[in-house]
């Protein structure tokens, strides 16, 4: 979706975090867990799935490749409250930090085909959860 699909995979991965913590109610513990997980296989087959893709389309990073900002907006929301407040908090920290890049995210950007693609959000999810954490202390 244009403009902007990174924030449409975000916003989409975000709202699915959200409202399997609505219909489901797991501890926290659980959704620690199943957070962690989805952002591992979304990773996993986001490497060479956007791999493929990069090479296919000739571009390094192809914009309509989403899968790296689901697993880092995954990551993002692992130890956040399942309310929409939190929910908001961690994908727009994390939409900050993606479209940031700063060290070492824009440095893991460099790395070849599918594993930039993937690692600089995973990053960038990772700072938005340490970021995040400290902020959830305050609300």
């Amino acid at each position: 979706m244009r403009p902007g699909p990174g924030t449409y995979g975000s916003a989409a991965a975000a709202l699915l975090w959200w409202g399997a913590a609505q219909i489901f109610h797991p501890g926290r513990e659980t959704l620690v867990a199943c957070a962690l997980g989805a952002a591992l296989l979304a990773t996993l087959a986001g490497i060479p799935a956007a791999t493929i893709v990069a090479r296919e389309s000739g571009r390094k990073d192809p914009g309509f490749v989403v899968i790296d900002e689901v697993a880092g907006q995954w990551i993002a929301l692992i130890a956040m409250r399942p309310d929409w407040k939190h929910a908001l908090l961690g994908l727009v920290l994390f939409r900050i930090f993606d479209i940031w890049k700063p060290w070492p995210v824009r440095r893991l950007e460099e790395l070849p085909e599918g594993t930039g693609i993937m690692l600089d959000d995973v990053a960038a999810g990772v700072l938005a959860l340490v970021a995040g954490i400290i902020l959830s202390r305050w609300l």
